[in-house]
C-alpha cells in the first residue's frame, strides 16, 4: 500500500465530504461524501462557485475570508481546527456541518487553493438543540 493508493481512496471515499476548490473559490473536486450529503452530482458541482452549498447570507463573510487567505497564504484557522457552519443542499434546506480545512501550495509555495474535509452532523446538532430545550424545561 503506498500513498497515492491511500490519497484515491480517501478521495473517493463516500462517507465524509472532500471538496477542494481554486483561488477563484471555483470547485475542483467533489467526492462521492459530498454528492451524498449536498445532493449535487460531481458533474453539477466542478467548475461552479462554491456559492453552491454556502448559504446566501454568510457569503459575504466567507469571500472575505476566502480572499484573506488566498492573498496572504495565512488562515486564522490552525491545523486541526473543527470549524462548524451551516451548508446549502441542492433542495435548499440546511446541513449542519463540521470541517477541517487544508490549504494547497503549488511548487513555488504559493497557495493556489483550499481542500476541505467535511462531515453532516445535522443529526447530532438536532439531538443536542432537543437536549438543551429539554433542560431549560426543569430550570
Amino acid at each position: 500500500m503506498n500513498p497515492s493508493q491511500i490519497a484515491q481512496a480517501l478521495l473517493a471515499s463516500g462517507s465524509d465530504a472532500i471538496v477542494a476548490a481554486d483561488r477563484d473559490g471555483i470547485i475542483r473536486h467533489w467526492n462521492q461524501g459530498a454528492e451524498r450529503i449536498f445532493g449535487h452530482s460531481a458533474a453539477e458541482a466542478v467548475g461552479k462557485s462554491l456559492d453552491l452549498i454556502i448559504p446566501e447570507q454568510l457569503r459575504a463573510r466567507h469571500w472575505d475570508g476566502y480572499r484573506h487567505v488566498m492573498q496572504t497564504g495565512h488562515s486564522r484557522y490552525g491545523e486541526g481546527d473543527l470549524l462548524a457552519v451551516p451548508g446549502l443542499r441542492k433542495d435548499s434546506s440546511r446541513v449542519s456541518l463540521e470541517f477541517t480545512v487544508a490549504l494547497i501550495r503549488n511548487e513555488a509555495g504559493e497557495t493556489v487553493g483550499v481542500a476541505a474535509i467535511l462531515r453532516d452532523v445535522t443529526a447530532r446538532f438536532e439531538k443536542m438543540k432537543a437536549l438543551r430545550t429539554k433542560l431549560a424545561g426543569r430550570s
